[in-house]
């Protein structure tokens, strides 16, 4: 119940936070990608499935199978090493959508930021981050 409260935080969250992407990208646990274009996108927890929904049509995911999410300007993901082992400024917000600051980089983030979950924004790419 957890992982699906989770992804619809995230979700919802990051849909906030979409308005220069193009498309929500799911990568399932064996690494295959699978992308959303954000045109009138919905997203739906029925049961174990997440049901996405836009503009071409619907399809089921089982919810057990996806490792991450994330809205991109293509169809690929760009990995989080990217954002986190890069120099540049990046921007947090929390979980549920409050802007927690820009930092120098996502190390200096990780060093003034709790233990918790963010979304973590350089340039046009996303990632939820959890910091431990």
């Amino acid at each position: 119940m957890k992982k699906i409260f989770l992804l619809l935080a995230l979700g919802f969250t990051m849909m906030a936070h979409a308005g220069t992407y193009n498309y929500l990208v799911f990568t399932n646990q064996s690494g295959a990608t699978t992308a959303f274009s954000i045109c009138n996108l919905t997203l739906e927890v029925d049961g174990t499935d997440l049901q996405v929904t836009n503009d071409e049509g619907t399809v089921t995911l089982i919810l057990s199978e996806l490792a991450s999410m994330q809205f991109s300007v293509d169809k690929t993901v760009t990995g989080v090493e990217n954002i986190l082992h890069a120099d540049a400024p990046v921007q947090v917000h929390s979980v549920t959508g409050v802007f927690m600051g820009t930092y120098n980089s996502m190390i200096d983030a990780a060093k003034c930021l709790n233990m918790g979950t963010y979304v973590i924004s350089s340039g046009n790419q996303s990632q939820t981050v959890v910091i431990k």
